[in-house]
């Protein structure tokens, strides 16, 4: 499937937030569009909505229509019944059952509803996992290799690992990795795009990372300057482990978000 920015009202020159596995976190999702308010023009989501967090409802009814286009998650499948979870961990599976009672039949629908990736738009392209496979994992230099090699489009944007950064293939073939730094609030990195080479762009995980940054990430794709700017932001995350408490969701799934990991 594929989209062009003049489905937007625009003919060109869209500014795209690209937002991945909020996990049902709404105040790390509020604080992400509270940072990047006036600075984008259309938002686009990698998958992972449900999850792990204690917000699966609020999430889906928030981000459904404010998003051109959601690709699904592994969660999402599991989370609507897609899937069994049966590949999830023992702590990954009591929140997708919670997050199953928990959702509305609306709300389960529109789950499953989700595009599958890949889904390009305006010359790249969009996937939850990989552009090989929605629910593989591009983690180290041998996943990104074939990865990028196969894809369709020189620019990718992937989740599912909850990593900022990525991937850059320069000419000759020398693929190194893409670093954002933990510094202050705020943009972190800015990332030109070549023209003569070809991109995994993870813009990180807003609910729950796992590069030993606590911050919810995002990143917003210039289109027209043709630069990717990654971001983070602190949110209020005690108030998401009281909820989390309360839902007597797994102890462990509470203390990592303090930790980033």
């Amino acid at each position: 499937m594929g989209y062009n920015s003049t489905r937007f009202g625009r003919a060109f020159c869209v500014r795209y937030l690209i937002l991945s596995d909020i996990h049902s976190n709404l105040e790390a999702y509020e604080s992400c569009l509270g940072l990047a308010s006036g600075l984008y023009e259309a938002v686009l989501c990698l998958g992972d909505l449900v999850g792990y967090g204690p917000d699966p409802n609020a999430i889906v009814e928030a981000v459904h229509p404010a998003a051109e286009v959601i690709i699904r998650g592994n969660h999402d499948k599991a989370c609507s019944g897609i899937t069994d979870a049966a590949d999830f961990n023992p702590l990954a599976r009591a929140a997708t059952q919670w997050t199953r009672d928990q959702l509305t039949p609306e709300n389960l629908a529109r789950l499953r509803n989700l595009t599958e990736g890949p889904v390009k738009v305006d010359g790249f392209e969009l996937v939850h996992g990989s552009p090989r496979d929605e629910d593989e994992y591009i983690i180290e230099r041998l996943d990104a290799l074939p990865a990028i090699e196969d894809a369709s489009s020189p620019v990718v944007f992937f989740g599912h690992t909850h990593v900022q950064g990525g991937f850059v293939m320069e000419p000759g073939h020398k693929l190194e990795p893409i670093y954002a730094e933990h510094s202050g609030d705020g943009c972190v990195l800015v990332l030109s795009l070549k023209a003569s080479s070809r991109y995994l762009i993870n813009p990180g995980s807003v609910g729950q990372p796992r590069d030993r940054d606590w911050r919810a990430a995002f990143a917003i794709l210039d289109s027209q300057k043709r630069r990717v700017e990654y971001y983070r932001t602190g949110y209020d995350v005690r108030a998401t482990q009281a909820k989390m408490e309360k839902a007597r969701l797994p102890e462990p799934l509470i203390a990592r978000l303090q930790f980033g990991r």
